[in-house]
This record gives C-alpha cells, structure tokens and sequence, in this order.
C-alpha cells in the first residue's frame, strides 16, 4: 500500500468506523492533535482499526512521544510497517540523537501535573530550583471507584500533601480561596475581585474546564477536562491573561469566556500566594519530604491497572471486556506524571555534579516506562474492541514489565538519595531533623 492509499485509509476509518467530526482540515500536513483533534484515546483507537481491519502489525516499541504527529507522518510510519522496517533500527537512530544535558541551564524542564506547574511557576519567576517539589508528582493519587474506572480527578482526591509541603519546602503560603459551600455566582465574583487586586509578584489559580476553550491545545481534549490555569487582568477589562504553565502557553481570552469555563458543575478550586514569601529549602526540608513521598515497594499505578483490567476479565458487578476503554480512557493523563522522575533524577544530579551519560540512561529508561503504558493502553483497547480474551496474557506481561522498568527507576533513585544525604551530612532513613555528627 502506497503513501496516499494510506493517507485514503486513515481518512476512512476516521470518518466511517469513528465518525471523527472535524475531518475539514483533513490533509497530509494535518496535525493530528492541533487540526483534527484527536486526542490520545482517539489516536489509539485509530490505530487499533488500522491493525484489526486493514492488516497493519502496529509493533509495542511504535509509541514513542514524535511518531505520529501529522497525517503524512503516521502515513510514513504505517508505510515502513508494511515495507518491513526495523521498529529496532528506528529506536538505534534515535538513540544516537543528543540527549539532555542535565547540568546545562537549557536542560528541559517537566510539565506533567497542572497544580505542581501553577505553584511552581512562582518558584521559577523568585530563581529557585522547583525540582525537589517534584517527589510527589510520579505517584500522585488517583481515583478508581466502585465502578473500577480510573480518574486523575475526584472529589476523593485532595491536594493537601502538595499544599502542606509547598508550605514547608518554601515558606509560601497557598490560600484556598475558593469556598465550595458558596455557590458559582460567590466564587466567581471573589476570582473577579482578586484578578482585579492582583499584586505584581501575586498569583491567583484557579481549576476550570479547558475542554471549554478549543482554541487551547492540548494532547488529552478530555471532556470534561478540570485543569489549574493563572489568570490576570489586562488593560481592557474585557480581556484577562491566561497562563497555563502546564502546557506551556499563555494568551489574552475574553473574560466571559474564561469564566464560563470556571462556572462549570465538574470543576471546583482556586488558590492564591505570593512569591514574595519564596525561599530556598533547607536540604533536611528536602530529605523529609523525599521520604514522605517515596514508595520504593509499590507501583500504585500498575497495581490499579491490574485491578481494573482482572475486575472486567471477570465479569465482576456485570463488567465486560467492553467497559474497559471507559475504564482506562483517562490512563495517558496519569502515566504521564511518570516523567516527573526526570526531575528527580536532575536535582540529584546537579547537587551532587554526577556524569551527564548516566543522567541519560536514566532518562531512557523513563521514556521507556511511559511508552510502555502507551503500548499497555494500546492492547487494552484491542481487547476491549476484540474480546479476544488471549490479549489478557499479553496485558499481564506488559504490566509485570513496566514493573520491573519503575522498581529499577526506584531503585536507582534511592540510591543516588542516600548519596546526596550523605553529601549533606544527613541520615537517609528517618524523617527526623538531627544531622549525622
């Protein structure tokens, strides 16, 4: 099959098997995400169809983050496929691409949790390292319900532990503004009140549904999609500035428009501080908090995963295989917190002015645990679609694999700790505030 019968194909399934409605812009150049948005699961299931109905062997190591990025690229890809390329001879080329340096100042930062990047930024802007206040971010929590569905928001999960020790690493207060008990009307004219008396060096955050601003790009396009976003006033009154450090974009929307995306029913929060108060935390702040967060012995990720995927194997509560891209549909949201490592890894290694090729193979071993989950989703959505109940063993593999990929991240993570603790004079195994004599 030729480049353009395959571009006619992805159009067909898109427009015949998964009545995709914004096809207009359709075209080799097209940007998957940005012009035809498709988001994640949508690009998966796309995938998926071309593999169960068209023949293509879509391989597990295909779903790295620039594979499929315009309609021509995945074309291009899907064309290899079929022509017998190498999935090892891809990954070998890329291999040899420089990585990051991670004691440069234009080493790459993370963005992988909307309320970590909205305090954060303030870091950023007062010149002090937000790295360390990503311990908390790879195992963030998560929600999966009596109806066994995983969700990165619910009214279960609280941001208590990010307050608390943001408090604690960096002495600036974050002051929950937003009242649940009022009602949208109250709240909102408390967020007008508090954009309008923003000080220079202030922040005023605020959870809204982003699903609700379309000309904001994201990789997700979750519906409804609650996200932290900053907002400030601009000379027209009409007009606020909004940035979202998460996404890495920022952008003058109308007023009305940003605030009918905060009075929606599913989002609900807002929090304001000042930079002002920021300072550098002291290495034992850093210790503790490493140690309340770490969880050397689990997976919660993979642990969840695995209980969802055995609830709908076994029919439990009346789950089918069916249920199960619903159940794991909000997956890329929560495995991508995993790059959060990367941070955790670059603050260690910065203090401590380790080699820059081992930082790397760290990093790999990152990007292989989250192309991992990707590769995991992907299975989970053929067997969903297929009931091929002989996915199950494949699913099972692929979950034990990306155990052992974490474990050794964690493993490797304690280690370099302990190093960085002893560097400080401090004990690696207690939370406690004496230094080692």
């Amino acid at each position: 099959m030729d480049q353009q019968a395959i571009i006619t194909a992805i159009h067909s399934v898109l427009r015949d098997t998964l009545m995709h409605p914004h096809l207009s812009a359709f075209a080799p150049e097209a940007r998957l995400n940005e012009d035809l948005y498709l988001d994640s699961i949508q690009l998966l299931q796309l995938l998926m169809h071309l593999e169960l109905d068209l023949g293509f062997e879509i391989p597990e190591n295909a779903f790295s983050r620039d594979d499929f990025d315009t309609v021509a690229g995945l074309a291009t890809f899907l064309g290899r496929l079929g022509a017998g390329a190498s999935a090892a001879g891809r990954e070998q080329a890329e291999g040899q691409e420089p990585g990051p340096n991670v004691h440069g100042e234009e080493y790459e930062d993370i963005k992988v949790h909307c309320f970590v990047s909205c305090v954060c930024d303030a870091l950023k802007q007062a010149g002090i390292d937000h790295r360390p206040y990503y311990f908390s971010v790879w195992d963030a929590d998560f929600d999966i319900g009596p109806d066994r569905v995983l969700r990165y928001h619910a009214p279960s999960i609280s941001h208590d532990l990010f307050r608390n020790w943001f408090e604690r690493l960096y002495g600036v207060d974050l002051h929950h503004w937003y009242r649940p008990e009022l009602g949208k009307a109250d709240n909102i004219a408390t967020l007008c009140e508090l954009v309008a008396v923003r000080p220079d060096t202030g922040s005023v955050m605020v959870m809204l549904d982003l699903y609700q601003l379309p000309e904001r790009e994201n990789k997700f396009n979750q519906n409804p999609f609650p996200h932290y976003v900053l907002l400030e006033a601009t000379a027209d009154p009409d007009i606020w500035l909004m940035r979202d450090p998460d996404y890495r974009w920022e952008g003058e929307l109308p007023r009305e428009r940003i605030l009918q995306a905060v009075d929606q029913p599913t989002v609900a929060g807002g929090w304001r501080f000042d930079r002002r108060q920021a300072r550098a935390p002291e290495p034992a702040r850093v210790r503790d908090y490493f140690l309340a967060c770490f969880r050397p012995d689990a997976n919660a990720l993979t642990d969840g995963v695995r209980r969802i995927v055995d609830a709908h194997v076994r029919g439990i509560d009346g789950l089918a295989l069916s249920g199960l891209d619903e159940a794991l549909r909000e997956l890329p949201v929560i495995s991508v917190r995993k790059y959060a490592y990367e941070h955790g890894f670059a603050f260690f290694w910065r203090e401590l002015g380790l080699a820059n090729d081992d930082f790397e193979h760290w990093c790999d071993e990152i990007e292989k645990l989250i192309t991992g989950f990707r590769a995991l989703h992907y299975q989970v959505l053929k067997l969903a679609q297929s009931q091929d109940i002989g996915l199950v063993a494949d699913i099972e593999r692929q979950l034990n694999e990306l155990d052992a990929i974490e474990f050794g991240i964690k493993g490797e993570l304690a280690a370099v700790f302990a190093d960085w603790c002893a560097f400080h004079g401090l004990l690696a195994s207690t939370a406690c505030e004496q230094e080692v004599a």
